[in-house]
């Protein structure tokens, strides 16, 4: 029996299902569902947003005292600054406002993610720290877009698919001029890194860094060294947590 001949016949026939394994790999990447999200909510802004009315820009990293932060999407507009972090997950949301981590259930598999709210918080206070205006005027958004449901109850900035436009649109109140709209616009394009692959591999390795409970660590607010202290009294005594060494002149803290 020739098993070469036989071998080369079916790789013929079959050989279109290796590259579309490969596609089907890399589509259901955490990667690629990122880019896809945020597509998504690209397309859905430029369908649904007026570009003379709402500023947009895109995959925005600025530097911050401990290295880098990269923002999905920020629309400018004379009712205020808003700040959308892009989701893109399957199944049962669960998290509330307040909570650390927020779970997604997938069948029988449950798996914790930060919640984004917190994840958002450290994108506007570098937006606040770059544009130098009140963080009153900065509104953190949140939009789940892929096939998922919220098993709990979610504020008003927590949304799903084109929700985040009727958020966005609910501010109708003008704290902006047309006029400053376009100079706090320009001072972000100025502000941000350069968008390009050095600058994506530096974030990271930022974010490896901050992950890393050895590596050294600089505080968000004041830029000082963060020690790992304990809680000495309290429900959450014997706790560890990143404190500012400046304290009590700053009192920032951040999760072990």
């Amino acid at each position: 029996m020739d098993f070469i001949s036989i071998i080369t016949q079916v790789w013929g026939t079959y050989s279109w299902l290796v590259p579309l394994l490969l596609l089907l790999g890399l589509l259901n990447s955490p990667w690629a569902k990122g880019q896809i999200g945020e597509l998504l909510v690209r397309l859905f802004a430029c369908w649904q947003l007026d570009k003379q009315t709402y500023r947009r820009l895109h995959n925005i990293t600025l530097n911050t005292p401990d290295g880098t932060t990269q923002i999905d999407h920020v629309f400018l507009s004379p009712y205020g600054i808003f700040v959308l972090e892009t989701k893109n997950m399957r199944g049962w949301i669960f998290g509330g406002e307040k909570q650390a981590q927020w779970t997604q259930k997938l069948y029988k598999h449950s798996f914790k993610f930060q919640n984004p709210l917190r994840q958002n918080y450290k994108h506007l206070r570098a937006l606040e720290a770059t544009l130098g205006i009140a963080p009153e005027h900065l509104h953190s958004v949140i939009t789940f877009v892929g096939r998922s449901t919220f098993k709990t109850e979610m504020p008003a900035n927590v949304t799903q698919g084109i929700g985040f436009i009727r958020y966005i649109k609910s501010f109708r109140q003008p704290v902006f001029s047309e006029a400053e709209v376009g100079t706090l616009t320009r001072a972000l394009q100025n502000g941000r890194r350069a968008p390009s692959l050095a600058t994506h591999r530096e974030h990271v390795q930022n974010l490896k860094r901050r992950n890393d409970p050895t590596a050294e660590r600089h505080c968000p607010k004041c830029g000082s060294a963060l020690l790992i202290r304990t809680v000495k009294a309290g429900p959450k005594q014997g706790q560890q947590f990143w404190g500012c060494s400046a304290f009590p002149r700053c009192r920032s803290v951040q999760n072990l």
